[in-house]
């Protein structure tokens, strides 16, 4: 019966999907795929005048304490940052890899579904190695997550059912999507990042297919108790995210005074500025499958400061 109700999904999400779309999709992955090593100029250094995030995502940007630091300053403040922002978006990359090969041990090896999430995961690998000698190529040094990031994590990965990491993931990925949308647009950002997040966004686009089809199928099954929970999973993933990008470390790197006072002051500006910046498409996400009601509505208030 279980096998039977498997097929069955299976089967309803492949017509979700235009199947020859698909074939399509991994035809292009097979024969033309984007290869960091060749599409990103890794060889290039910064230049003076570049830097490395925008300054609307920096968490001191529009504080009074943000025009008396130095040139310097400002640009090891972006960096490091950015170094929290892509260590969080490789992060991520790994929570939907394990849903899809979760997702996969219930399809058959030749089914095209199956094959297209091959093709995926090979890619969603390829952006993390990128992501970490973006790391490195930038000199940049991650900090560590806490003990309670830690607890969510290894909670999430081997507790949470897969339709729930399902939404986790991909409210992970709306949300640094906009960080990689700032960045590859600004001219200003140091080249290797801006290729870096265009060729993340080229191939993403190739997964959004897959990504609207199985959302569809987990929400039209969903029951309001469902989608508060749904809601509340996206909820915490999200403030897990954010909580990593405004460390105090990063300002007692850059040699700021009195760091844990500007911490406090730069945490809830951030929240401000991330409502303000980062959070339009996942509102409209989970507004699209009526995640937001009583029961919810306040929470994403309270914790995100969304607009709701």
């Amino acid at each position: 019966m279980l096998k039977e109700a498997q097929g069955i999904a299976s089967l309803h999400l492949r017509q979700a999907m235009d199947v020859k779309a698909i074939e399509r999709l991994i035809k292009i992955s097979q024969e033309h795929p984007l290869m960091p090593e060749t599409y990103i100029p890794w060889h290039e250094e910064p230049k003076a005048e570049e830097i490395f995030l925008p300054e609307v995502l920096t968490s001191l940007q529009g504080l009074e304490i943000y025009n008396t630091l130095t040139a310097a300053q400002k640009l090891e403040l972006g960096r490091h940052e950015l170094v929290q922002v892509i260590a969080s978006y490789a992060w991520g990359e790994c929570l939907f890899c394990l849903f899809m090969t979760r997702h996969m041990l219930t399809l058959p090896q030749d089914d095209v579904e199956h094959r297209f999430l091959r093709r995926e995961l090979i890619e969603e690998f390829r952006h993390q190695e990128m992501f970490m000698q973006a790391i490195a190529k930038i000199g940049g040094d991650p900090l560590p997550q806490t003990r309670m990031h830690k607890f969510i994590g290894e909670f999430s990965n081997k507790y949470l059912p897969a339709d729930y990491l399902f939404m986790g993931s991909v409210s992970v990925e709306l949300v640094t999507d906009v960080y990689g949308n700032y960045t590859r647009r600004n001219p200003q950002v140091y080249q290797v990042l801006r290729k870096m997040f265009d060729l993340h966004n080229i191939e993403e686009g190739r997964h959004i297919l897959f990504t609207k089809a199985l959302l569809e199928r987990y929400s039209s099954k969903a029951g309001y108790i469902k989608r508060t929970l749904y809601s509340y999973v996206i909820l915490m993933n999200i403030y897990f995210i954010r909580t990593m990008y405004v460390k105090k470390e990063i300002f007692e790197r850059i040699g700021i005074e009195n760091p844990d006072q500007v911490y406090k002051v730069a945490y809830n500006n951030f929240k401000q500025k991330f409502a303000d910046n980062c959070l339009k498409d996942i509102v409209e996400f989970v507004d699209s499958w009526k995640g937001f009601n009583r029961a919810t509505r306040w929470a994403w208030r309270r914790v995100l400061g969304a607009k709701v």
